[in-house]
């Protein structure tokens, strides 16, 4: 069985990060722009930027799937808890236990700084997706996500 290694992105993940990042934005029908990609990147590597990035990676070393994460301030109880913005797995290496190994780290990170719960959304035809998360969670919470666009 392939083993599967999680650290935070380095300066030196750009390129395998971008690939991965665009292929999450193809799954979702989002064209993916330099600038935009330039700036997730930026955020990615300032550390007093909130959004940080897993990068998963098999025996080989090569990045298979990726994760971004941030603080989220929880009013209702008075703390703060982790929301997963983006989580995205090659094709080719679903099934394999790459998501398994990024929610580890994601576990491990909640943990590491005192978050109570972990919250996040998908769409409602990530069919495959949400089996996953099912797995963790025993099936989505009773909200529904609502979204004002100001443009």
């Amino acid at each position: 069985m392939m083993q599967i290694q999680t650290a935070p992105v380095e300066l030196g993940d750009k390129a395998e990060w971008r690939a991965l990042f665009d292929g999450y934005a193809d799954f979702y029908g989002v064209a993916m722009t330099d600038a935009i990609a330039d700036e997730v990147w930026r955020w990615l590597l300032d550390p007093g930027h909130v959004l940080e990035g897993l990068l998963a990676r098999d025996d080989a070393g090569r990045a298979l799937g990726l994760a971004h994460v941030r603080t989220c301030p929880r009013p209702l109880g008075g703390c703060e808890i982790g929301f997963l913005d983006d989580l995205f797995v090659l094709p080719e290496a679903r099934g394999s236990g790459v998501a398994d190994a990024l929610f580890a780290a994601l576990a491990d990170l909640a943990r590491e700084r005192a978050w109570p719960a972990l919250r996040w959304n998908t769409q409602h035809f990530n069919a495959r997706g949400r089996a996953f998360y099912d797995r963790y969670t025993g099936g989505p919470s009773d909200f529904i996500l609502y979204q004002w666009n100001q443009t």
